[in-house]
């Protein structure tokens, strides 16, 4: 093999890995500014700080009351916002496709249905201001003294 044909062969191979990279966290979901996602309750509620595993067995419907006694009721942001894959991807270590192939699965099975959907970090906090047994996730840029952090990335 020639030295330009060398030479084009690790050009094609770099600029094919470059394409598999680009596509493979394309749809992945990646993102080189990810959201911080933080699991919240509202600042007056009566949820205690969470560990990731109670926070991953609540949002996937396996968990609704805590060994407190504490009955809590997840509350998931719409799926057109930035925080909500990479909430998921933390803390239940799903994408958004297996997420939803788990909770069809979920649902058919007649095993429980998703967590009420609101739509952003703003709602999100409105909602668990008004509902003291209610949990969710925001950004953590969107964190106020209307909600407590129960759970940090």
């Amino acid at each position: 093999m020639t030295t330009t044909n060398k030479r084009w062969v690790t050009t094609c191979a770099a600029v094919g890995r470059a394409l598999v990279l680009g596509v493979v966290g394309f749809l992945g979901g990646g993102t080189l500014a990810s959201a911080q996602p933080v699991v919240v309750g509202g600042a007056k509620g009566s949820v205690p700080s969470l560990t990731a595993e109670q926070v991953s067995q609540i949002f996937l419907g396996k968990l609704s009351a805590l060994p407190d006694g504490t009955v809590v009721t997840p509350i998931d942001q719409n799926e057109s916002s930035a925080v909500r894959a990479d909430f998921y991807k933390t803390f239940t270590n799903k994408s958004p496709s297996q997420l939803a192939a788990y909770r069809s699965n979920m649902m058919f099975s007649g095993k429980g249905q998703p967590p009420k959907e609101v739509g952003g970090n703003d709602e999100v906090r409105k909602f668990l201001a008004a509902n003291p047994k209610a949990v969710g996730y925001v950004d953590k840029s969107a964190v106020d003294d209307t909600v407590k952090v129960l759970l940090g990335p």
